[in-house]
């Protein structure tokens, strides 16, 4: 009793800090993106681990690397969760691929798109097409891409495969991928099936009887040690599943 009390106190806190910060950010989001690019990006970084104190949620990052994380990357990662629009730019700085019906979310809508998250209509080839330009003009730019190549929410389990985007994207600009494996404990509760409202998964977050979420960061993949984008595709694809046999099973 002492602990879910003690947790929801902590959450209380949380939620008081992230008001407190979101109604400035709401307000500069309405500046000029150009005024915006060299502070706001940041300022995010930090609203997202704010929103994760809020949520309640216990983040705990692995760094299974044995190297250093390259000087710019594309991070990838399996998607079993809504949590990580917050969890994965929460510990990474990178501009991060979500799908269009995220601008449109009240308040966070419009931080995100100030924050130059980029946007995708995952059943649009010509978006598909018009987002990889995107991603390729952000990293021209220096700057770290994060995507999910299931190519959205398919399940607690992988998906049967990896779309080629991001592997095709590395291979063009010579940008590794940084994978990254997520694992959510209480998978159930985590999960975000497409019947659910984001209020409601906000909510299922804050009462989970476990709210511990594990990010294994491993060693980057070089896209020089490929010749295309399928072999790319299937060898890290692989990885994941040995990651999933490892961390789920």
């Amino acid at each position: 009793m002492i602990s879910i009390t003690l947790r929801w106190l902590w959450m209380i806190a949380g939620w008081t800090e992230l008001i407190i910060l979101t109604l400035p950010m709401y307000l500069l989001s309405f500046l000029p993106k150009s005024w915006l690019q060299g502070f706001y990006p940041r300022l995010f970084y930090f609203w997202c681990r704010v929103f994760t104190h809020a949520l309640g949620v216990e983040l705990k990052l692995h760094q299974k690397n044995t190297h250093p994380l390259p000087s710019q990357y594309i991070l990838i990662s399996n998607h079993p969760s809504a949590f990580e629009d917050v969890g994965i730019p929460a510990l990474f700085p990178v501009y991060c691929l979500a799908k269009i019906e995220v601008a449109d979310w009240w308040i966070v809508g419009r931080i995100s798109r100030a924050a130059g998250t980029l946007y995708v209509t995952r059943e649009s080839r010509q978006s598909r097409s018009d987002a990889a330009e995107d991603i390729i003009h952000a990293l021209g730019e220096g700057k770290n891409v994060a995507l999910y190549p299931e190519g959205g929410c398919k399940g607690k389990r992988l998906h049967d495969s990896f779309r080629y985007g991001a592997f095709d994207i590395s291979l063009r600009t010579r940008v590794p991928i940084v994978p990254v494996f997520l694992h959510y404990e209480a998978q159930d509760d985590f999960h975000w099936p497409d019947d659910v409202t984001l209020v409601r998964k906000i909510w299922d977050f804050m009462i989970t009887r476990n709210n511990r979420v594990n990010y294994y960061l491993h060693d980057a993949f070089n896209p020089d040690d490929f010749k295309n984008k399928e072999d790319y595709m299937a060898h890290v694809y692989q990885r994941y599943l040995e990651w999933q046999a490892k961390y789920l099973e």
